[in-house]
C-alpha cells in the first residue's frame, strides 16, 4: 500500500506545474486576432514613409493571420491546441509589430515641395499708400463710376520694386448710399482693379483700409520746409502731421461711412491706405 502511494505521488509531481494554466482557449485566440489586426494598422502606417519595408512585412502578416486561423479551427474541431503552437504565433506577431514600429521611428520623412512663389508676386494682405487724383462724394458718386489714384512710394516685395512710385492705380464705385432725410449716414464702397507699371496694366483687387487727409506730396515737403529730412517727409505724409481723415469710417470690403448727417467727402490729394485682397503678378 505504501509502495502504491509513494508512485502515485512521484506521478503527480511528474506532472508540470501550472499545466492546466498552459491551456489554450477561445479567449486566447482572440487575442492573437487582435494583434493580428492591430500589427496591420502599424503596417499600413508605415507604408507611407517605407514602402519596401511594409511590402516586406505584409507578406509575413498574410501569413500570420493564416495561421490564425488554422489555431481557431483546430481547437474548434479538437478541442484542445498545445500551448507550444499558441506561443510560437504570439511571438511572431509580437516580432512584427515591433519590427514595424521600428522601421517607422527610422524612416526618413521626405518633405512636401512647397510650390515657390513667382518673384513678380503682389502677395494677398500686402498694404501700399495711393493719392486720389480724382475726387469722390457719395452724393454725386454712382456705381461703377471709375477713378484713379497714384501710389505715394516704391512697393517692394523681396527687395524688388513691383510697382514703383507714381504708378496709376484705377479704383470702381461698387455701391452708393447717399445721405437722405430718411438716410442719416452716407456710405460709399470702392475698391482697386488695375495698376499701371510702366506702360503696361495688370488687374488686381485690393480694397481701401484707411484714409488720410493730405495734399500730397509735394504739398507736404513745402509745409514741412525744405530743409526736412527724407524721414520726416514720408513721417507727415503717413499720418505723423495729418492723422487719419476726420468723418470718415471704413469698415471691412471698402465701406466707407460718413459722419451722421454728411455725404462722405474724400477729396482730390486725400491719400488712402490699400490692401491686396488676393496676390497679383506684376512684371515678368
Amino acid at each position: 500500500m505504501i509502495r502504491c502511494l509513494a508512485l502515485l505521488a512521484a506521478a503527480l509531481l511528474a506532472v508540470p506545474v501550472g499545466a492546466t494554466a498552459q491551456t489554450v482557449t477561445s479567449v486566447d485566440i482572440e487575442r492573437l486576432q487582435d494583434g493580428v489586426f492591430q500589427a496591420g494598422t502599424d503596417v499600413s502606417q508605415l507604408r507611407s514613409r517605407d514602402s519596401a519595408r511594409a511590402g516586406q512585412l505584409q507578406v509575413e502578416l498574410d501569413e500570420l493571420r493564416d495561421e490564425v486561423t488554422y489555431l481557431k479551427v483546430k481547437l474548434r474541431k479538437e478541442g484542445r491546441l498545445e500551448h507550444l503552437e499558441y506561443s510560437q504565433v504570439r511571438d511572431r506577431i509580437e516580432r512584427l509589430r515591433s519590427g514595424s514600429l521600428v522601421a517607422s521611428s527610422r524612416a526618413v520623412v521626405a518633405p512636401i515641395p512647397v510650390a515657390a512663389r513667382p518673384a513678380n508676386e503682389l502677395p494677398a494682405g500686402t498694404e501700399f499708400k495711393v493719392r486720389l487724383i480724382n475726387s469722390l462724394n457719395s452724393g454725386t458718386a454712382m456705381v461703377e463710376d471709375r477713378f484713379e489714384a497714384s501710389t505715394l512710394v516704391d512697393v517692394f516685395v523681396g527687395g524688388r520694386v513691383l510697382i514703383p512710385a507714381g504708378a496709376i492705380v484705377r479704383g470702381i464705385v461698387t455701391a452708393v448710399d447717399p445721405g437722405t432725410r430718411t438716410n442719416r449716414t452716407a456710405k460709399m464702397s470702392v475698391s482697386f482693379d488695375q495698376v499701371t507699371v510702366g506702360a503696361r496694366a495688370y488687374p488686381i483687387r485690393a480694397t481701401v483700409s484707411e484714409a488720410i487727409k493730405g495734399g500730397g506730396v509735394r504739398g507736404e515737403a513745402g509745409r514741412l520746409g525744405a530743409g526736412a529730412g527724407v524721414g520726416a517727409i514720408l513721417g507727415g505724409i503717413f499720418g505723423g502731421a495729418k492723422g487719419a481723415l476726420a468723418g470718415v469710417l471704413i469698415g471691412g470690403g471698402g465701406t466707407i461711412a460718413a459722419t451722421e448727417g454728411k455725404e462722405v467727402e474724400l477729396a482730390q490729394g486725400t491719400q488712402l491706405r490699400v490692401r491686396m485682397d488676393s496676390p497679383a503678378l506684376i512684371g515678368q
